[in-house]
């Protein structure tokens, strides 16, 4: 900046040191800090400033500032922290990414800071705080709106706020409800519940019940019935009306203008990188989002006003309140504002993070301040990353013509850099299955054929695992550690051995520089561990050289190992591995750097000097998550800000970029075709970051299904192992979580009509006397008269009969219990049938139209009881036409709870017959014949059951499918 700030703010001093949070309130129109106690509570009459301090590569502090504006903040107040938000921005040497929030409308960047939402509060400094001590507890209705970042918003606590789109939480002193809406997002749902977990934390001391109410659900237990008499009663619910506030614009094409002395003007061409001056402030107009670009050497007067002119903006073109607005500063723009040019080129990097210290170091000076600790990054030492586990099976194939060549074991771990080879290695983690990790490394001279032959080939390998394995593409020179780790040692060589490689030679006419035991052979070895300790075949002249490094030299019979000045004992001991692989039983000649031979220095066409370069270092890992979209035919990406194992959705496909190496996540529930179209989606990604973030083109990538993810993928997240095997859909898998398995399969269940019993029988009968005796509504308000006497008739009987089919159609039931007797159902049905014609009939006899309906005055038990028919078997026409009108909801969800619950069931193997284990053993000597060969377990004793597998029947069928299949083989029962 050509001219720092005049005053700095006591605020903001010695700010942005550490990474974290600090938040700041506006109070009297100055900036105050909020305790960490008070991080969260956002009140609405007031404005905040939100700085969020990261780790960028290479240790350098990065910054975003949010400020955010609650919906009754004053005019002036909401002035003051934009200004105050440029300030801070000049004290962190005026590179922040600055972000403007309004309520309701954050960015998923800020809400990503208070996972899983924020609840806004009434009040403000102004106009005072509610505190909670002061006031009873009252029952609050959210409307949960988001995919990842959760946009919490209280409505009216009243049945019209409800509709069939959204997700509601419905907060009570005793339980927490939730709604979902028929057309509501799975996503949505399972969102809902993260946030109904942190009501029950934090409102309610973690003691509260937690109730699942389905749209159009009748037939549910006494939650439903709860629910809806909180509402009065009840009655449909209408459709969604948008309101003003909740208009999202559409990304539009991009309008670049510049801002000069407050006006916009339209910069005509190409958008490209090269239009922007750094004394210049410009303004993105991309519809749904508008961005401030501020050149380095503006004024903080410039900066402020470009902000004024983009607010104004706004407002003249009339755009909704969900318009974000994102100020970025020259040398630190987002990947989002670099993506919307057609040319951003990658040559010129970033301003150092010391030329914006020695700017604040200027201006703190002026204000007599130290620059202690200012933005400092701290080195970074070199970590062993996660490899996998030792001990597996290797196997290496190499790609010739259409076909793969298994290498034999004394050839794994060389590779030629003509050639492509699949390698699949089977290993074990932990306690889980087997696990599979397979690669394609493809060579720098291969040829096109054999490469794509290889992605081919590996990929019917890893269909007929049934996509299980971590599936790798990997080229030459970016071996990542867990690869190279599995080889000890790993050796490139030059030239190739296909035939595909020997054919290009031929026609080009080029020397043939495979490498053989008998040719003269440099081979440079390097590494400081394990995970990167490799040795590659260079060029056998003296100027190849590296004192850092050992290196071998084959030259007919004799091989030399030269050891550098600056090598280490690791890389001796790895050249004498390397040695042992080509030329095994080899007699080594030794020479130390200084001490060499002329034999030595004649293999390699005589003494020259040699420089002596470190190798570069390994690439700083740089984790980010995104999202991935084609708009219109391109490609976009969205990112996932302060990603956690939560965010991996199991019907979404994921990028995790590291930097080092780019992953694509598949989850479980994603379409078939698209999990074929996994790396073509990490190509893509990778085409794009080459240019926005200097990835490098030659990245390794993967494919990761959800349930196998390896271990150097796991690292990025703070991992839950439980979490990763829970089956079903995203709401299904937290509402496992939060209620338990047992009870959400339950829930599931009473979800698609399946319930037996008397429970539901009861309930049943409580919903139809409901239906046809409601309650008085507990207002007089026009909406509570929904619930009254005038909603009688047709409409209300067919919705009663809809309830009353789906509690007792058991054609979808799931086998959590024992069946009950036919006679037992046929009475229940009929008694219900009878109490629905009793009603009806009731009805029928009243003339006056404005009559009252009759008032329940006995239990849904009672009701049964006094109707039940003596004869209990046959089905009255009025029912057996109900059921038939019935269509079989269960849902086809192979999930292991329900494979679980029906083996518990049918532990004796169906027929109660018991044999011994020498019977049941698969290789018996006297064999026992007639059972399901597939569960011979079964059909053990308890005694002996315990005896042989160790555990009761019980915790043995609680296992997952593949645990008990291992159990079973361990003692010859598979």
């Amino acid at each position: 900046m050509s001219s720092p700030a005049k005053v700095l703010d006591p605020a903001f001093q010695s700010v942005g040191q550490r990474v974290g949070t600090e938040i700041w309130r506006i109070e009297n129109f100055q900036p105050v800090a909020l305790p960490k106690s008070e991080y969260g509570k956002f009140y609405m009459g007031d404005s905040y400033i939100v700085l969020q301090t990261t780790s960028g590569k290479g240790g350098a502090y990065l910054y975003d500032i949010h400020f955010w504006i609650g919906k009754d903040t004053s005019q002036d107040e909401a002035g003051t922290v934009a200004i105050k938000t440029v300030e801070l921005d000049a004290v962190l040497g005026g590179r922040a990414v600055q972000h403007r929030e309004l309520q309701g409308h954050e960015s998923d960047k800020f809400l990503s800071y208070f996972k899983p939402c924020i609840v806004p509060l009434e009040g403000g400094v102004a106009s005072g705080f509610k505190k909670p001590e002061e006031e009873g507890f009252e029952t609050r209705l959210y409307v949960c709106r988001g995919k990842r970042s959760v946009r919490l918003k209280q409505v009216p606590f009243a049945r019209s706020s409800l509709n069939h789109d959204d997700v509601f939480i419905l907060d009570t002193e005793n339980k927490i409800y939730q709604f979902n809406g028929s057309n509501s997002s799975i996503q949505e749902r399972g969102k809902a519940l993260e946030v109904i977990q942190f009501f029950k934390e934090k409102y309610h001391e973690g003691t509260c019940d937690v109730a699942i109410v389905e749209d159009g659900k009748l037939d549910t237990e006494s939650d439903s019935g709860e629910f809806w008499v909180l509402f009065g009663g009840f009655a449909p619910i209408g459709k969604k009306v948008t309101s003003d506030d909740e208009v999202i614009l559409e990304t539009t094409p991009a309008k670049l203008y510049s801002i000069i002395e407050g006006d916009v003007k339209a910069v005509e061409g190409e958008l490209s990188k090269s239009i922007l001056e750094n004394n210049k402030c410009y303004m993105l107009d991309c519809g749904s989002e508008i961005f401030v670009w501020v050149g380095r050497v503006t004024t903080v007067d410039e900066r402020k006003a470009s902000s004024q002119v983009a607010e104004g903006f706004v407002a003249t073109q009339n755009r909704p309140k969900s318009t974000r607005l994102t100020k970025v500063i020259q040398g630190y723009e987002t990947q989002a504002f670099k993506s919307k040019f057609d040319s951003w080129p990658a040559g010129s990097t970033a301003p150092g993070a010391e030329e914006g210290r020695g700017k604040v170091a200027a201006l703190l000076k002026q204000q007599g301040i130290g620059m202690k600790g200012m933005a400092k990054g701290a080195p970074v030492n070199e970590e062993v990353p996660p490899l996998l586990e030792g001990g597996g099976k290797m196997e290496v194939w190499r790609i010739n013509g259409s076909a793969k060549t298994p290498l034999p074991k004394e050839d794994v771990g060389k590779f030629y850099s003509g050639d492509c080879y699949i390698i699949l290695y089977t290993y074990h983690s932990g306690d889980r299955k087997e696990d599979y990790f397979l690669c394609c490394w493809i060579g720098k001279d291969s040829i096109e054929e054999d490469r794509k032959m290889a992605a081919r080939l590996a990929n019917t390998m890893s269909n007929s695992l049934k996509g299980r394995p971590v599936q790798g593409h990997i080229l030459q020179g970016k071996e990542p550690p867990q690869f190279i780790a599995l080889f000890q040692p790993m050796v490139v060589l030059k030239g190739g051995l296909s035939s595909g490689y020997k054919k290009l030679i031929a026609e080009k006419g080029l020397t043939d520089e495979t490498y053989t035991q008998e040719s003269i052979a440099l081979i440079r070895v390097s590494g400081t561990g394990i995970h990167n300790s490799k040795a590659v075949q260079v060029d056998a002249v003296a100027t190849s050289l590296d004192s850092a490094e050992c290196f071998l030299l084959q030259s007919g019979s004799s091989v030399f190992t030269w050891h550098g000045n600056q090598s280490t004992f690791e890389h001796q001991q790895l050249a004498a591995k390397v040695a042992e692989l080509l030329k095994p039983g080899v007699s080594l000649k030794h020479a130390k750097e200084g001490t060499e031979s002329s034999a030595f220095w004649f293999a390699l066409g005589g003494k020259q000097s040699y420089t002596s370069n470190k190798i570069s270092q390994e690439p700083i890992k740089d984790p980010h998550l995104f999202t991935y979209s084609l708009n219109k035919g391109k490609f976009e990406v969205e990112e996932v800000y302060n990603f956690s194992q939560d965010d991996l959705l199991t019907e979404d496909i994921m990028i995790l970029d590291t930097h080092a190496e780019v992953f694509v996540w598949v989850g479980h529930s994603v379409d078939s075709k698209e999990k074929q179209s996994a790396f073509e989606v990490g190509q893509k990604y990778i085409d794009m970051a080459v240019s926005l973030e200097n990835l490098s083109p030659d990245v390794p990538i993967y494919k990761v299904t959800e349930g196998n993810e390896p271990s150097f993928f796991t690292v990025y997240f703070s991992w839950d192992s439980a979490k990763a095997t829970v089956q079903g859909n995203s709401f299904q898998k937290k509402l496992a979580l939060l209620l338990g398995i047992g009870h959400s399969a339950e829930n599931q269940d009473r979800s698609n009509g399946s319930q037996g019993g008397p429970t539901q029988r009861a309930s049943a009968l409580a919903a139809l006397s409901s239906a046809f005796n409601p309650s008085p509504g507990k207002s007089s308000s026009g909406e509570d008269k929904s619930n009254g006497s005038s909603q009688g008739g047709a409409r209300q009987r067919a919705e009663a009969l809809a309830a009353l089919s789906s509690a007792f159609n058991q054609s979808s039931e799931i086998k959590t219990s024992p069946r009950p007797s036919t006679a037992g159902q046929g009475s229940q049905r009929a008694a219900a049938v009878a109490a629905l014609s009793s009603v009806l009939s009731a009805e029928k006899q009243k003339k006056s139209p404005d009559a009252s309906p009759t008032q329940a005055s006995g239990t849904p038990s009672e009701s049964s009881s006094l109707a039940e028919p003596k004869d209990e078997n046959p089905l009255s026409e009025t029912e057996s036409s109900i059921e038939a009108s019935q269509p079989n909801e269960t849902e086809g969800n192979d999930s292991e709870p329900k494979q679980e619950l029906e083996q518990d069931e049918n532990d004796d193997g169906g027929s109660g017959a018991i044999f011994t284990y020498e019977q049941l053993k698969a290789k018996s000597d006297n064999p026992v014949t007639g059972i399901d060969f597939k569960r011979r377990e079964a059909y053990l004793c308890d005694e002996e059951f315990r005896t042989v597998l160790g555990m009761t029947k019980e915790e043995f069928y609680k296992l997952p499918k593949w645990k008990q299949d291992m159990q079973k083989k361990k003692v010859d029962l598979f």
